[in-house]
């Protein structure tokens, strides 16, 4: 006897297999600009977590986070700051710190290299006829929901 839960079951393994072949296609489209983009591992990955937190963090925590010195973080920082990717001010809670957040130039980098979606470029949208194009835009409301939900719950 098939009831909601297997439909929905079925529906959620069918929502993940196209999911798994959208992500395929933008492995495809990621290439380009990883290889044009001039940062070191390193600096995407302090960049990612700069990009992540809205209030940015002090170069200390970052430099204990990732295991190395001051020193070699406050130049990788100094590298990214040059580029315009990243911002120092004084830290409200200790004047001695100096805040590190992302500008939007290191936000959108790190968007086109990491979060890129191309199945939702205009150049495939649009080509949607309207009410498939509503249905997505209900179903990814649904989604976005439910995990600004799970988020509120999981934040300290």
């Amino acid at each position: 006897m098939n009831g909601p839960r297997d439909e929905r079951d079925e529906l959620a393994a069918q929502v993940r297999e196209l999911n798994v072949s959208f992500e395929e296609t933008a492995l495809r489209t990621f290439l380009p600009p990883l290889l044009d983009v001039d940062l070191t591992i390193q600096q995407m990955k302090v960049l990612t977590v700069l990009v992540t937190t809205d209030a940015g963090t002090t170069g200390a925590k970052l430099a204990t986070m990732f295991g190395v010195s001051m020193a070699s973080m406050s130049k990788l920082l100094d590298r990214l700051e040059d580029r315009g990717m990243v911002r120092r001010t004084e830290d409200e809670l200790d004047a001695r710190a100096k805040r590190i957040t992302a500008t939007e130039l290191g936000r959108a980098a790190m968007r086109s290299l990491v979060v890129s979606r191309p199945e939702f470029r205009d150049d495939i949208l649009l080509q949607l006829d309207v009410e498939d194009l509503r249905s997505l835009l209900r179903g990814m409301t649904a989604v976005a929901r439910t995990m600004a939900a799970r988020s509120a719950i999981s934040d300290p």
